[in-house]
């Protein structure tokens, strides 16, 4: 069950080390929008390395041969009130949450109405539903928006059995965020 509560522990890979979390150095267009991303999943995170270092290599920030990454633990310490969004299921709102985030002027509204939040949590649309999701938002499966259209994409993302993810989208809720330790991974 998705929560978020305090003494959450929650993963976060990379091809760094990652103490302190920083919004400037977060991509945009991620499934929550600009963000700090984790998983309850320690396996999530380390899936997530490979591609965060070809992702580095690309854009010059280290070396091409880097074959380890690091996954960083955190703990959820709350300091305040923050405001949260949690997706139970990928339904057909979280589907135009992602798509909404993931390609601009689609779902303009849901974008809007997702900024009032500090943290976001759901499902993860990972490198297995990638594909579907790409046909959606290019329009394979009909106009997106339209019932057929959603129902259609998210029959063929729930038989993956996927992963869930928290956003941590601003300063506030960064801050709650309390680094424990990092694991250097090689891949193989």
């Amino acid at each position: 069950m998705l929560e978020v509560k305090d003494g959450l522990i929650l993963y976060h890979g990379s091809y760094c080390e990652v103490k302190e979390p920083d919004l400037a150095k977060c991509a945009k267009r991620k499934d929550f929008g600009r963000g700090f991303y984790l998983t309850t999943s320690k396996e999530q995170a380390e899936n997530f390395l490979r591609t965060s270092i070809i992702k580095a290599i690309a854009i010059g920030k280290i070396e091409k041969g880097q074959n380890y990454g690091y996954i960083s633990t955190f703990e959820v310490k709350f300091s305040g009130k923050l405001e949260t969004h949690i997706f139970k299921n990928a339904d057909v709102d979280w589907l135009h949450c992602v798509a909404a985030h993931r390609k601009k002027k689609m779902f303009i509204e849901v974008e809007q109405e997702m900024t009032k939040y500090d943290i976001i949590a759901g499902k993860i649309a990972d490198d297995a539903t990638n594909a579907t999701l790409t046909a959606y938002l290019a329009g394979a499966f009909g106009t997106a928006g339209d019932k057929e259209s959603d129902d259609f994409c998210i029959k063929r993302l729930l038989p993956n059995k996927l992963k869930n993810q928290y956003c941590f989208k601003t300063k506030a809720a960064i801050e709650c965020l309390k680094f424990v330790e990092s694991e250097k991974i090689c891949l193989k």
